[in-house]
């Protein structure tokens, strides 16, 4: 289970609007320079994102919650998302060259259907499938009795 945590912003009767704030580990990790993590994270500057979850925990405006996805959803979504539209644009280009006997253009036509076909589809299949690609709202994290709630508290 990947997670995050987040702050209530806004609650309705079945929904929660939790804020979270991008963060990257790129300065701890040896692979920053040769990674992409790296340019969307400097990119974004660390910008709140906003999720609409389920509040299955009846969490309130203001409290902290702890969101999580299952890592075989993660996979499935990158793969309906990228790897399908991409597999099908590679696939419809190979077919183009071959019927036209090598003409570049209908190889380049192939791939754009091919790219919007796979868009299509993936879109489709991502509607039919949207429970299981949401993240979940698995915890309100509560400070215990007794333990100060900012590290300046305790002076």
């Amino acid at each position: 289970m990947i997670t995050e945590t987040g702050k209530v912003v806004a609650v309705t009767s079945q929904h929660a609007w939790v804020q979270t704030i991008r963060t990257s580990a790129c300065q701890s990790c040896a692979a920053r320079n040769g990674c992409g993590q790296k340019v969307l994270a400097s990119a974004t500057g660390g910008r709140a994102n906003q999720v609409r979850v389920v509040n299955s925990v009846n969490a309130q405006v203001g409290e902290d919650v702890t969101l999580g996805i299952d890592e075989s959803a993660l996979l499935g979504a990158s793969l309906l998302v990228y790897a399908l539209p991409l597999l099908l644009m590679v696939t419809a280009s190979i077919i183009g060259h071959q019927l036209s006997e090598g003409s570049d253009f209908a190889a380049m036509a192939g791939a754009a259907a091919g790219l919007a076909f796979g868009f299509l589809i993936s879109r489709k299949l991502q509607s039919r499938n949207a429970g299981n690609y949401e993240p979940m709202l698995l915890r309100i994290n509560r400070i215990p009795a007794g333990v100060a709630s900012h590290p300046d508290s305790l002076t």
